[in-house]
């Protein structure tokens, strides 16, 4: 069952964007550290909606944080962009859909090498049976699923983006 649409998807996004933007006013510059694929993806997004409103003083950089999901201690997490370049910035991680919060949690882990002025979190998804201590901060659509519910996020490489729960 389709539960959001492209048109919805767009809104959502530029509303998240224009929230990011509302609670970094004046900051010199944004890191959006997306997770994995998925989260990249939902970061570019973001990102390109963000470049439309920004100040013009307003760095934004984008990251991506690799980690394997379903064992994140087998690999050790890490950012794609320089720790140095994280040190005293604001940083949102970014993903698609947050579940239980294992994933974000353990995306942090990277962050706590270095001291970043905040990390927030932005999801497009987010469903409410949390087991790890993971605040979305950003959410396009909150949802109470069973665990046994998948959502699936359509919004890498497609002509018409789409989230449908299975």
């Amino acid at each position: 069952m389709q539960i959001l649409n492209d048109r919805q998807i767009r809104q959502k996004i530029k509303r998240i964007a224009i929230e990011i933007l509302e609670r970094n006013y004046g900051e010199e510059e944004v890191i959006l550290a997306g997770l994995n694929n998925n989260g990249l993806g939902f970061a570019q997004l973001l990102m390109s909606e963000l470049k439309g409103f920004a100040p013009k003083n307003m760095t934004l950089t984008l990251t991506r944080i690799r980690l394997n999901p379903a064992n994140p201690v087998e690999y050790e997490p890490y950012v794609e962009l320089a720790a140095e370049h994280l040190r005293g910035k604001p940083i949102i991680i970014v993903d698609d859909v947050a579940n239980t919060g294992r994933t974000i949690f353990y995306a942090v882990q990277p962050l706590l090498k270095v001291i970043p002025k905040k990390v927030e979190v932005a999801v497009l998804v987010d469903r409410k049976h949390k087991s790890f201590p993971i605040k979305a901060d950003y959410v396009g659509l909150s949802l109470a699923t069973t665990l046994r519910d998948d959502i699936d996020v359509q919004i890498r490489d497609q002509e018409q983006m789409a989230v449908f729960l299975a």
